[in-house]
């Protein structure tokens, strides 16, 4: 388990909230932003990457302009959860393209999957060939999203006033 960063103030949260939604913000302009000069920002920037609270940078694709329009959420349930069993399971998920999302569960199944392909048949192939076969899965329940409301799960560092 990774260890908490703790020692954030508010030009680091600043930095964070701004970053969530800009990422490829020129540090100039962060620097403009969160009201300090360019090289403390560029320090606290490196900083929260080299502690890992920023893991990374990455282009964000549209899904449906790319035909993965097809959301599909499935609960897994396996026959055996020691742990042997759970870490085989999750090295195996990792290995399915489709998938999206793997979460391990508190609750009446073990785990949540969101999966993402070009359509129904196309989900119905990826569930016989691949999730079916995966590491002690007993059965999978699916439900099909309509409609994608919020996605991209941008969460503000800064708590937000409330009116």
């Amino acid at each position: 388990m990774t260890e908490r960063f703790s020692e954030m103030d508010r030009f680091d949260r600043k930095i964070l909230d701004v970053m969530a939604i800009e990422g490829r913000i020129s540090v100039t302009e962060l620097a403009r932003r969160i009201g300090l000069s360019k090289s403390p920002t560029q320090a606290r920037l490196k900083r929260l990457e080299d502690s890992g609270v920023i893991r990374g940078y990455r282009a964000l694709f549209d899904p449906i302009r790319l035909g993965r329009d097809h959301v599909a959420f499935v609960e897994v349930k396996l026959s055996d959860t020691r742990e042997t069993a759970l870490a085989a399971f999750n090295t195996a998920v990792t290995r399915v393209p489709e998938i999206e999302q793997c979460h391990l569960i508190a609750g009446s199944f073990d785990y949540l999957l969101k999966v993402r392909t070009a359509s129904m048949s196309a989900y119905r192939l990826v569930l016989a060939e691949k999730i079916s076969t995966l590491p002690h899965v007993a059965n999978t329940s699916t439900y099909v999203a309509m409609q994608a409301v919020k996605e991209e799960g941008v969460v503000p560092v800064t708590p937000l006033a409330i009116g």
